[in-house]
């Protein structure tokens, strides 16, 4: 609760000290102002999540007070403070942007009961409309299928880490299913009921990191017609997931950097420190130790990512799951028809490398699935390339010949066509008598 920032503004001192009083008996962090310009100037400098403000101030009433704060923060739940209680002034101010009001005189029990309220009114709403950005983002929820020992063990330390704060780093090829670790590990921690926030970061412009992650207001640059919602703010209470985290500029590394020392960032064109409260999973598919090395990922950054590092092992290494995907897919997009597989089918899928890893395996197996009309996958089906290594991998080579073994085929092949030992000798470049000696070791 410590975290929780709340704005009160009342123009009666003893009203404000009381309410402060009561406020800090129950574990807020309340700033209190007298003067309600003074109010709105501080909400420039500083996000309130809640904010209580009196109807009748000088020298500006409530309702223009809230205006004014709407302007400067549109996130902060106000509730409006009034001993002229009626249903028209009530109107007016939730038009205008108001959550609630509340009647004075109140006990301090009624208005603990409605500072409550408002601050899980406050989350409700940060909540719904990062689980709303997550339901837009085109990603299917899956489990991570595997019978291999090695990867097994990753599921299990990543399910013993998942209810704590520390940072995550994800390592593994293109497609090894690092998204899908970030996944299992969210849904296995206690934010699992709030949003799993995910960020492809080499598929941003480097001019637009920041707003990406902060959020911007209308006018911070040209581009910028309204107030955006940064990915930080969607994913208060839940998990960031920065996915090819390597690619972040590095000048966007040192605010990351900042940013995670106390969770409290601005977003863009505006003063207002803002806090969140996200658990960061970082993914690469690069080697770090290469990155580090050539500064292009800094140092101090890296450290404050890598709490714990897990490295996912590509489809190769792991060979033992073929069979279990290859039944796992066709459960899934085999629409409940009883497939079979043919045996050299299911060899070319075994001996294959898979460079694509599972998310290659998953898209053959939906092309295996469309050909085999009849209920039964069979080689012919499987994409050439698959076909072409396989067979290269499985073709015994013929063993360079030695050298001995070459100019004695070479011989042979001259004296059959040689009249003459002489003539021979001569088309070899030989003398006679170094032929004679060659045919004596050869036996020719």
């Amino acid at each position: 609760m410590q975290n929780q920032k709340i704005l009160i503004i009342d123009d009666e001192q003893n009203i404000l000290k009381t309410i402060e009083l009561s406020l800090l008996a129950n574990g807020y962090s309340p700033e209190v102002f007298s003067n309600p310009i003074d109010g709105i100037q501080r909400t420039k400098e500083v996000f309130f999540e809640v904010a209580f403000i009196d109807l009748k101030m000088q020298p500006i009433d409530g309702i223009a007070t809230l205006q004014e704060i709407k302007k400067n923060s549109p996130d902060t739940t106000i509730i409006l403070m009034t001993a002229h209680g009626s249903i028209e002034s009530a109107v007016e101010a939730i038009k205008k942007g108001a959550h609630d009001y509340i009647s004075k005189p109140f006990s301090h029990k009624e208005f603990i009961h409605y500072v409550e309220k408002a601050f899980e009114h406050h989350r409700l709403t940060k909540q719904i409309r990062g689980l709303t950005t997550q339901l837009q983002e085109t990603f299917e929820t899956e489990t991570f299928v595997t019978t291999n020992q090695s990867t097994r063990k990753i599921l299990s330390i990543a399910k013993e880490v998942a209810d704590s704060n520390i940072p995550i780093l994800i390592e593994g090829e293109s497609g090894t299913g690092k998204e899908l670790l970030a996944r299992f590990i969210h849904s296995n921690s206690q934010r699992k009921d709030f949003p799993f926030i995910a960020i492809n970061c080499s598929a941003i412009p480097e001019n637009l990191f920041e707003s990406e992650l902060f959020g911007h207001v209308k006018g911070a640059f040209t581009t910028a017609i309204k107030d955006r919602i940064g990915r930080l703010e969607l994913a208060d209470g839940g998990t960031l997931f920065l996915d090819e985290v390597a690619e972040i500029p590095k000048q966007m590394q040192v605010k990351l950097l900042r940013f995670l020392q106390n969770m409290e960032f601005e977003r863009v064109g505006e003063s207002i420190t803002r806090k969140v409260d996200v658990r960061l999973i970082s993914a690469t598919n690069r080697k770090v130790e290469n990155d580090l090395a050539t500064g292009h990922l800094r140092e101090d950054f890296y450290y404050r990512i890598v709490g714990v590092r897990f490295n996912i092992p590509p489809l190769r290494e792991r060979k033992d799951d073929i069979e279990t995907l290859l039944n796992y897919f066709i459960n899934k997009y085999g629409n409940q028809r009883e497939i079979t597989i043919h045996e050299n089918a299911k060899k070319f899928l075994l001996e294959y490398d898979w460079p694509g890893n599972v998310r290659e395996f998953e898209t053959v197996v939906k092309r295996l699935l469309v050909f085999a009309k009849d209920n039964i996958i069979r080689e012919d089906y499987l994409p050439e390339e698959i076909k072409n290594f396989v067979i290269k991998q499985t073709t015994p080579t013929t063993s360079p010949q030695k050298i001995d073994e070459l100019e004695k085929q070479h011989i042979i092949d001259v004296l059959k066509i040689a009249p003459t030992a002489k003539e021979a000798a001569k088309i070899l470049g030989i003398s006679e008598t170094t032929l004679w000696r060659k045919r004596k070791q050869y036996g020719l």
